[in-house]
Order: C-alpha cells, then sequence, then structure tokens
C-alpha cells in the first residue's frame, strides 16, 4: 500500500516573497537525450522565467522511476508512461498523483525490423524470430498489437534478448525484427550501420493499438495548492515544444549544455523522430496539445486488460484531468 512520507512540506517549495519565483523540480522518465531537449530549451528561452517559475531538470531511469518520485512528493512535477501511471494507482489508489498533460499523443511502441529480412507489415513476423528485452515497455504491448493486428502469435517465434543485444542481433541477422521505442530503435540501428532504406519502423499505434504514452504528471496535492504554478509550468512546457519543433537544432544545443558528451547530430534526428511520429500528430493538430480524447482513452484501459488484471475498475478520472489545461490545448502552429 502507497504511503506518503510524513515529513515533505510542499511550502518548502514556495518562494517567501512574492516577486520571487516558485521552484519546481522536475523529474524527466529517463536520461537526456533529443526528445527531453524542448524542456531545456523552455529553461534557457525564458519560458519558465516568465511563468515566475524556476525549474531544475532530474534525469530518471525510467517510468516506475519517475511516477513514484511524484507521488512521495519528492517531485512535484514530472515526465511519465501514462499506462505505467494506470497500473500504478490501480496498485497504489489513492496516491497523490495524475497526469495533466499528453506529449506523446502517440507511444513511440514499435517493431523495429529489417526490410531484407522480410518484415515490412505486421503480418510479416508470423514466420520469423522477434527479439525483445523481457522489461521492454514496447515487448509489454506485443500482446494487445498482435491482437488488434491479427498476428498469430503461435506462428512467431520471441528471442529474449537484453537491451545492449537487441540492436545488434537485429544487424547481424540474428532476428528480424525487435520490440523497442521508435525513436531509440531505429537510431541505434542506423549508427551500427544498417542502411536507413533497410529498416521498417512499425508503430504499434498505427495498426489499432489506442494507447497513449508520455505526459506531464503533477503530485495532486502540490497543484491543489499551487494550481497557477501548473498551468504556468505546462504552458512553458508547450512553448518549449513548439520552439523546438520550429527549430530543432537550437533546442539540442540546450540539450548539450547539459549533456556534452551526447552526438549533436544524432540526437537532433531523435527528436525530430519523436516530433514527427509522437507529438504532432493528426489529432493534435486538429485539437492542440496536451489534452487527450475520452472514447480513445477508454478504449486504452479497455485494452490493457489483455495484458493487466486490474485490482479494481479502472478510473479515467483519476489517470488524466485537463484542468490545468487551456480551452483546446496548445496550439501547434
Amino acid at each position: 500500500m502507497f504511503h506518503k512520507p510524513l515529513a515533505f512540506a510542499f511550502g518548502a517549495l514556495l518562494a517567501t516573497s512574492a516577486a520571487a519565483e516558485t521552484a519546481m523540480p522536475f523529474a524527466l522518465d529517463w536520461k537526456f537525450e533529443g526528445p527531453s531537449a524542448p524542456y531545456f530549451a523552455a529553461i534557457d528561452q525564458g519560458f519558465f522565467a516568465d511563468a515566475d517559475l524556476s525549474v531544475e531538470i532530474t534525469p530518471g531511469k525510467g517510468s516506475l522511476d519517475a511516477i513514484p518520485k511524484v507521488a512521495t512528493g519528492a517531485f512535484p512535477i514530472g515526465f511519465a508512461d501514462i499506462n505505467s501511471l494506470v497500473k500504478f494507482l490501480d496498485q497504489n489508489p489513492g496516491a497523490p498523483v495524475t497526469a495533466v498533460m499528453m506529449v506523446y499523443d502517440k507511444p513511440p511502441f514499435a517493431i523495429v525490423g529489417r526490410k531484407s529480412l522480410g518484415v515490412m507489415a505486421p503480418k510479416d513476423l508470423e514466420g520469423r524470430v522477434l527479439g525483445a528485452p523481457p522489461p521492454d515497455g514496447a515487448w509489454a504491448q506485443f500482446p494487445i498489437f498482435a491482437t488488434e493486428a491479427g498476428i498469430d502469435t503461435d506462428k512467431v517465434t520471441v528471442e529474449p534478448v537484453g537491451f545492449p543485444t537487441r540492436e545488434p542481433m537485429l544487424a547481424e541477422g540474428k532476428v528480424a525484427a525487435v520490440t523497442g521505442f521508435s525513436f531509440s530503435s531505429f537510431l541505434n540501428l542506423v549508427r551500427l550501420g544498417v542502411p536507413e532504406d533497410d529498416i521498417s519502423t512499425i508503430l504499434m499505434a498505427d495498426h489499432g493499438v489506442a494507447l497513449y504514452g508520455n505526459a506531464i504528471i503533477v503530485n495532486t496535492d502540490f497543484a491543489a495548492e499551487n494550481p497557477d504554478a501548473v498551468k504556468g509550468f505546462l504552458g512553458a512546457v508547450a512553448k518549449g515544444w513548439t520552439s523546438a519543433i520550429a527549430d530543432p537544432a537550437t533546442a539540442i544545443e540546450s540539450l548539450m549544455k547539459r549533456n556534452p558528451a551526447a552526438d549533436a547530430a544524432l540526437e537532433e534526428r531523435r527528436l525530430q523522430l519523436a516530433i514527427d511520429a509522437n507529438v504532432v500528430t493528426d489529432y493534435t493538430m486538429a485539437n492542440g496539445m496536451g489534452d487527450i480524447d475520452d472514447t480513445r482513452f477508454a478504449t486504452s484501459l479497455e485494452q490493457m486488460k489483455m495484458t493487466y488484471e486490474f485490482k479494481a475498475d479502472p478510473d479515467a478520472s483519476a489517470y488524466f484531468t485537463d484542468a490545468y489545461l487551456p480551452d483546446g490545448g496548445f496550439a501547434l502552429k
């Protein structure tokens, strides 16, 4: 059962002067890579400061790392996979955490294959070997994808692989495809020398998987006490993303200040892949960034039942609120 720490006081995060900035440390779900550049751009371009916020960004080790940080109050705000959040709240009912802004309208869950090995469409996995790391987020959704895409899983040979060996095995032809995040596995293969025109990226979201991806999450106790700070934070994040969409290279300059060992060109490509596949979608162009479609979310919760046994009936209102978003979301152009 979830327990909040007794000694955490959100007042410590608040400035003592009306003119001072509110401190909002931000917990990422992963390392400082291309898709995190918009948040650093929001710092460097003054978007958080314009909202009277002081933001320090901390890397993470996955959504299962970021969610408890926010739920316990160690961080007031974070970035995590909403599907992992749904499961966390099912296992920890009443935990003070919820999603407030969808960022990856399409999740990056993908099958990445080699065309030369016969993988160009979902059904092509039948009769071939699929490499899948057991803890992989994309592999966790494979049963949903297989059902929706009409794949006979009895005809797919699944080879458990480690994260470090996943793309090398595909590059060497030891497997015909792997599960992974679209913007990561693709670039890892390119770096290993696989010709780009030989790589097929099959997004699960394009084949019936209704799941959403990563969202901004908040500690609900903090948000209730500081609604304007949360609204200001989301507005600054949206400006960071629209700036990065318009000028990815400048956003990557902000990333490189925090991760100088990174390959700037590679991370710019990773950011662009995330923009094109996960952030700028038909839905977000028509409806703005940040909000979700209630019908699609209800469908996603039903699909989750294929891979997860809920302890209680899922309650969509516990997992996402649009209370801190502007009407119509944030325009991407």
